[in-house]
């Protein structure tokens, strides 16, 4: 494999009913950091039917160029049409990074084209960066420069670990919602686009669906949250939730929880933050009844202002904390509730 051959960073841009989801523009946001590092471009590549006008968002985001495969056989995802046009894309384009968004769709396609290209594949990355490989020199071992260091937990998170893909290509990662940020939208930039269509001849690995079901739910997406009222064991039940429900009505927020309390079967996944759960960054996080263990760190540290409430002073969450109160959050809580309802009908 002639390494040289491979230039430029590429984002797979994922879209469902063609709506770009907001993984996208986080990965062009971090692909040009990368590129800027490596003297480069980024390149969205969109993958659908009929998503051709959705290229100028992703401009708009950051994306130097876009290439557009549109066929009727990727009007809906399945692994097998859209693991071919992604494939080809690399085979024709040779890009030196690819990234995917770990999202269920990135988590089926990176695999398996990861396999057909013949390169390696570092899932649920948290840090991308260009560097040194090996990052601490090794006696008699070449080090190789401008290389994709890719960082993620392992083992459960109770540990970090960084891998690179210096003897093929392209370096490819999946890389978690919400831990990359999206770029500033310059609205009104137009898109370079070029389109390229590989061809598709359907056989018997294509998936034929039948029938297409979308789930029902007034569930807010943590996600999108300016303000998170989160809660973990320390709450002590399901019912006690009422206390955070109450606080978050009356600031404005949205209630989230620990991973202990999803298993207690207290509140839905979708509401987990954390390694296993969602990565979040809202203004405000409030912490209450929460430890802190790392894996519940590593999806929430990037908050503006972390508020932790805890009895146990000696609680890791209060590391991390900006404003920490040690106390029964079944005394804080109400107290806290009514003055925050107080100021706004005073204002």
């Amino acid at each position: 494999m002639g390494l040289e051959e491979y230039k430029g960073v590429y984002v797979f841009a994922q879209q469902v009913d063609n709506v770009i989801n907001s993984i996208a523009f986080e990965l062009i946001g971090k692909g040009k950091d990368l590129a800027e590092a490596l003297g480069t471009q980024v390149t969205a590549v969109l993958v659908g039917s009929g998503v051709k006008n959705l290229a100028d968002e992703l401009a708009e985001y950051g994306a130097d160029k876009v290439i557009v495969v549109d066929d009727p056989e990727l009007k809906e995802y399945r692994t097998e049409p859209y693991a071919h046009a992604l494939s080809s894309v690399i085979e024709k384009y040779k890009p030196e990074i690819m990234l995917v968004g770990a999202t269920a769709i990135g988590r089926d396609l990176g695999p398996r084209v990861s396999a057909r290209i013949h390169t390696g594949l570092t899932a649920d990355c948290t840090q991308l960066e260009i560097g040194d490989f090996p990052i601490n020199p090794v006696p008699g071992k070449e080090t190789k420069h401008n290389q994709l260091l890719m960082t993620r937990p392992a083992f459960g998170g109770n540990t970090i670990a960084t891998i690179a893909c210096p003897d093929f290509r392209p370096q490819m990662a999946t890389v978690r919602p919400g831990v990359m940020q999206k770029r500033e939208k310059q609205a009104g930039v137009k898109a370079n686009v070029e389109e390229f269509n590989p061809g598709f001849t359907p056989d018997n690995k294509y998936v034929e669906i039948l029938e297409i079901v979308k789930a029902v739910t007034d569930t807010v997406d943590i996600m999108d949250a300016k303000i998170l009222v989160s809660g973990g064991r320390g709450v002590g039940s399901a019912e006690n939730f009422k206390l955070l429900e109450d606080l978050a009505e009356a600031i404005g927020g949205t209630v989230s929880c620990s991973r202990a309390v999803v298993d207690a079967g207290w509140k839905p996944k979708d509401l987990q933050v954390g390694q296993t759960g969602k990565t979040v960054r809202p203004h405000v996080y409030f912490a209450i009844g929460i430890s802190g263990a790392i894996q519940h760190i590593a999806g929430m540290e990037e908050s503006d202002i972390i508020v932790a409430i805890n009895k146990d002073e000696t609680a890791p969450i209060f590391s991390v904390a900006d404003y920490g109160v040690v106390g029964d959050l079944n005394k804080i809580l109400p107290v806290l509730t009514e003055q925050i309802k107080a100021a706004r009908a005073a204002n």
